[in-house]
């Protein structure tokens, strides 16, 4: 795979990750332009080989279903060349020299062995008539590579308005994940995971690393040339955060740090309405029950 650019979603919400991932980019000795979709309207300054990446057909199209933000993310699938990851990447080798000789598209996540946020019951049903083994082929959508252009923009439009597609790909409302699974897996492009055989990679997700990491990586070929925080609480102290905080300056740390204490006020906030849910369900349980026993 030659990979021309890097392409990442953005807005003002997540400039410290996106600034920590461009920097480790760089800092690997990758100097391929990244291209930023915009999340939102809320813009920042990108540094010197970054631009804002739009297709302003996409982005009508997209805001005329009132899609989730993150399916912006579907514009990449018409393009080649590209890697595409996240704002909460840090790079740890080089993505052009790792991927050199992989083709089609290729991912590096662990989503095969827990695939239930990749898909929807429509496109389950859909995956399981392409294979038995269809865990194989699904992925997290916060870090792939492409060497091809998957679809036109009418295509891809058109193949997302279908019936069997519509619900998964532009209806779903929490994220992309399992809209982009979908449109890849109808396309015509092989799908590789190179924490799977014969690449047999350590895992990319920060989340599977809760003490000391380095000692998992006992060769260049098993060691992750990414690491991933998706959905990993960063206020939880992990040695693996390092990774990410050393691309920070000192005012950026106290800017993250600041940021973390309203993440951990939304996140306890969040967790005692789930106890008021619950407790709430219970309650009708047991009326529901009692009403049964009357």
């Amino acid at each position: 795979m030659h990979l021309e650019k890097i392409v990442t979603l953005a807005n003002e919400k997540v400039r410290l990750r996106f600034l920590a991932m461009e920097r480790s980019l760089r800092a690997v000795g990758c100097d391929l332009p990244v291209w930023v979709i915009p999340y939102d309207d809320s813009l920042f300054e990108l540094p010197k080989g970054a631009e804002w990446w739009e297709i302003p057909e996409m982005t009508g199209w997209l805001r005329d279903w009132k899609t989730h933000p993150t399916m912006r993310k579907y514009q990449c699938l018409t393009i080649s060349g590209y890697q595409f990851v996240d704002a909460d990447v840090v790079f740890l080798r080089d993505p052009a020299k790792v991927l050199q000789e992989a083709e089609g598209f290729v991912t590096s996540c662990g989503h095969w062995h827990d695939p239930m946020e990749t898909v929807t019951p429509e496109s389950m049903t859909f995956l399981k008539k392409k294979s038995t083994t269809w865990q194989k082929g699904v992925f997290n959508t916060g870090q792939w590579a492409c060497d091809r252009q998957l679809f036109s923009f009418g295509g891809l439009k058109e193949r997302a308005e279908e019936s069997g597609f519509k619900s998964s790909c532009l209806l779903f409302p929490f994220h992309e994940q399992p809209g982009v699974n979908m449109l890849v897996n109808s396309a015509d492009v092989p799908i590789s995971n190179l924490t799977l055989p014969p690449y047999n990679m350590q895992s990319t997700w920060a989340g599977d690393y809760s003490g000391p990491y380095r000692s998992y990586w006992r060769t260049e070929r098993e060691t992750p040339y990414l690491i991933h925080w998706a959905g990993v609480p960063m206020e939880v102290l992990r040695d693996i955060n390092e990774l990410f905080y050393k691309y920070l300056t000192p005012a950026e740390r106290l800017e993250w740090d600041e940021q973390l204490k309203g993440s951990a006020k939304i996140r306890k906030k969040g967790q005692k309405s789930l106890r008021s849910r619950f407790r709430g369900m219970r309650r009708a349980s047991k009326l529901f029950w009692n009403e049964l026993s009357r």
